[in-house]
């Protein structure tokens, strides 16, 4: 059951805010960190597939969801990529 936070409401007709990520809990199953990462890397050239699999790497690492280009390109130099001008 959700949670009504009463409150004034100044526009006509508004509905009530229903908080809804209010704990309801502990959870029944075992705890585990939720990721986001997907391991579908069968449809990549081996090339390709080396690269996600070492940002992923840098990810679980470094505790990051999301990275800047900045460690992307560090991530692909060290694995040898440089730019030939």
């Amino acid at each position: 059951m959700s949670t009504i936070v009463a409150g004034p409401v100044d526009v006509v007709g508004a509905q009530p805010f229903v908080e809804r990520r209010a704990s309801r809990g502990p959870s029944p199953g075992p705890q585990h960190e939720r990721r986001q990462f997907t391991n579908t890397y069968h449809e990549l050239s081996p090339e390709a597939r080396e690269v996600a699999l070492a940002i992923d790497a840098y990810k679980l690492k470094n505790r990051r969801r999301f990275i800047s280009y900045e460690e992307v390109l560090g991530v692909m130099k060290t694995l040898g990529y440089s730019r030939n001008s």
